[in-house]
């Protein structure tokens, strides 16, 4: 029996044998998530407690879970969102922590795009409407020309930047991070705080990662703020809004609409989050492309065997 690898992500494999491949060429036992879902702590424990290194999605790995992987070396993160695992426990033990960045850029783009323009332009609701026979025209906002809020101006934000501008919209961003160069070749304003991006912006789309000082930044007060027709997107990670106080401002019609395909519990127990037109709901499936797929996989793989087998995959 070889060295045992983990892989928890549903989509993991899915679209080509080639990940798995690679690692069975390099002597490792491959083990796949037997669950077909997030997996909860106990059978975390329970998968990864003889692993040398695992590949995760967004399950489970605080401390408690970690400490009972006494072989593990390495977790190689699919995706880039590490709020999941606890880094200073990991760090402590020595396990090295790698991630794919880059792997699913255009995928996770083209969907928060695609969330943006659902919410608008109420695709779910009209197309529900003409299935029943209702052929009612609905009036919605437009995209085309108006100002887009970029919270966060990483690899993603990028992309959905470069997806904007064929839209001729407005774009303004709020990073503490700068990349002015980026901002000038597209147009982009940087704005000094987050106020005046949700005070001015007719969509809002997040692109950070989840951390204490991130966690609730959008919130009661800027709901409040937020224009009537503003519309709220998020393919990050779903701690950064407070739910209820979204569900509020939507419920009130304070805020035209959101798309969200992220949530502080997956799947969520807001029962609101089933009858809200103005909402449009996804299962963290942005990634979830065949290129982006095996894009993840191949690299996930690859930091495996580079950090356990000191060689390129």
């Amino acid at each position: 029996m070889g060295r045992k690898v983990l892989a928890t992500p549903r989509s993991f494999g899915t679209g080509s044998q080639g990940a798995a491949d690679l690692l069975a060429r390099r002597g490792f036992d491959l083990r796949l998530n037997p669950y077909g879902r997030i997996l909860t702590k106990a059978e975390m424990i329970r998968e990864i407690r003889d692993a040398e290194a695992v590949i995760v999605g967004v399950d489970p790995l605080d401390q408690e879970v970690l400490s009972q992987a006494e072989r593990l070396k390495l977790i190689s993160k699919y995706g880039v969102g590490t709020d999941n695992i606890d880094a200073a426990y990991a760090a402590q033990r020595g396990i090295r922590i790698t991630t794919t960045v880059g792997a699913n850029t255009e995928a996770v783009a083209d969907y928060a795009f695609t969330l943006m323009l659902a919410a608008a332009r109420r695709v779910i609701p009209i197309d529900r409407a003409c299935r029943g026979g209702d052929w009612t025209k609905t009036l919605t906002v437009d995209v085309h020309g108006s100002t887009l809020g970029l919270i966060g101006l990483g690899h993603i934000g990028k992309a959905v930047a470069r997806r904007a501008k064929g839209f001729d919209m407005k774009i303004m961003a709020y990073d503490h991070l700068r990349d002015e160069d980026f901002a000038v070749r597209h147009g982009i304003t940087y704005v000094d705080t987050l106020q005046t991006l949700i005070e001015q912006a007719d969509f809002v789309s997040l692109h950070l990662p989840l951390n204490e000082h991130t966690r609730h930044l959008i919130g009661p007060r800027e709901f409040e703020t937020m224009k009537e027709t503003a519309v709220l997107i998020n393919t990050a990670r779903g701690g950064l809004i407070d739910e209820t106080a979204m569900l509020e401002a939507l419920k009130a019609g304070r805020i035209w609409g959101a798309g969200l395909d992220v949530f502080e519990r997956e799947p969520p127990d807001l029962e609101d989050l089933h009858t809200l037109d103005n909402l449009v709901i996804g299962s963290h499936c942005a990634a979830s492309t065949r290129h982006a797929v095996e894009n993840m996989g191949m690299m996930a793989v690859r930091n495996v065997i580079q950090h356990l087998c000191g060689e390129e995959g």
